[in-house]
């Protein structure tokens, strides 16, 4: 037998041995961390990230198998999201095959930190699993709905991914995630720093909404709080370009004008001093911790560096010389 075809045969023999591995792990029953979990998945996963969440939910699939598996069933953009309940003996096919039919215990929504409240209505809208009991309604009757004691609604619903029974109202997720805005606000007021100049919780969640929308970085929210907190006490100008581009509304096409900035609105802290009058968007409880603890800094500016971090300064000379560096490359 010829060298060429020797190593055909072995080649032949590896893959029938690998199939008959894959498909040996595919049948075999999964040892889960107890006897029976529930699981909830995500909208919006990829396969990867579906392995991920049963991984840390206690349901052991090999994340590269799992997704050779969902490819070879060609379901790989089939996984529907919501809260599944598993049984110890359950094997990898019988998961993926769960998954794939959307076999549910409870349907999921998942409100994103950082969201406007226009955007978190349409994604309520959009879940075909909830009764639309608000379709058109006035913001500010919703904010009647939900027990509220003002009418703008904007940053006061807490971002979470809340499981609902097929069929439910949308108002009861309204009415939930603005609960536990209040609770999560509540306690964020309580365990806050001395001399911050904010009288009123409401006052700390714009300021919050201000943090979320100003960095992705969890280590720079507290430096960014402490910039916003000092330029106030100082009677600066806040300056932030997340309140510009929200009172543009739909005038903003995705880039920032010099006129933009100099065009006076309710929320243009450019044109205006102190905070603006409503949140800009929905924060997470990291900043609600950041804007009621700033960090310990004199820092009144910061700059990006152009790799999801910013350059903090405390005083303008230095700030100029980050922007030249950072934002007109020069060195």
């Amino acid at each position: 037998m010829s060298v060429i075809k020797r190593l055909f045969v072995l080649l032949i023999v590896a893959a029938l041995a690998a199939g008959g591995a894959f498909y040996y792990w595919a049948q075999a029953p999964l040892q889960l961390s107890q006897p029976t979990l529930d699981v909830t998945i995500k909208p919006y996963s990829s396969v990867r990230s579906v392995a991920a969440q049963l991984r840390t939910g206690g349901v052991p699939v090999h994340p590269l198998l799992f997704n050779l598996l969902a490819r070879v069933m060609d379901v790989g953009t089939k996984l529907k999201s919501g809260n599944y309940a598993f049984a110890t003996g359950i094997t990898p096919f019988e998961v993926m095959e769960k998954l794939a039919r959307g076999d549910v215990n409870q349907y999921v929504v998942t409100i994103i930190e950082g969201w406007t409240f226009k955007k978190m209505r349409a994604e309520l809208d959009a879940n075909p699993a909830l009764r639309h009991d608000t379709a058109g309604l006035p913001d500010a009757d919703l904010m009647q709905l939900v027990g509220a004691d003002r009418a703008e609604a904007e940053g006061m619903f807490f971002p979470d991914t809340y499981l609902f029974p097929k069929g439910t109202s949308d108002i009861d997720i309204y009415k939930r995630a603005y609960r536990l805005m209040q609770k999560r606000l509540d306690e964020a007021w309580a365990a806050r720093a001395p001399g911050l100049p904010y009288t009123t919780p409401y006052e700390a969640l714009i300021m919050a909404s201000l943090i979320e929308k100003e960095t992705g970085q969890a280590v720079e929210r507290g430096q960014v709080a402490a910039v916003f907190v000092n330029r106030l006490r100082k009677r600066m100008l806040l300056q932030t370009d997340p309140t510009v581009i929200y009172g543009m509304g739909d005038l903003y096409t995705g880039r920032l004008r010099k006129r933009d900035l100099q065009t006076d609105t309710p929320y243009n802290t450019y044109t205006r001093a102190g905070l603006p009058p409503t949140p800009i968007a929905l924060p997470g409880v990291a900043s609600l911790a950041a804007a009621l603890n700033p960090a310990p800094t004199d820092a009144l500016y910061f700059v990006a560096r152009g790799d999801g971090t910013s350059h903090f300064s405390t005083s303008l000379q230095e700030h100029n010389r980050a922007v030249d560096k950072y934002q007109r490359g020069e060195q």
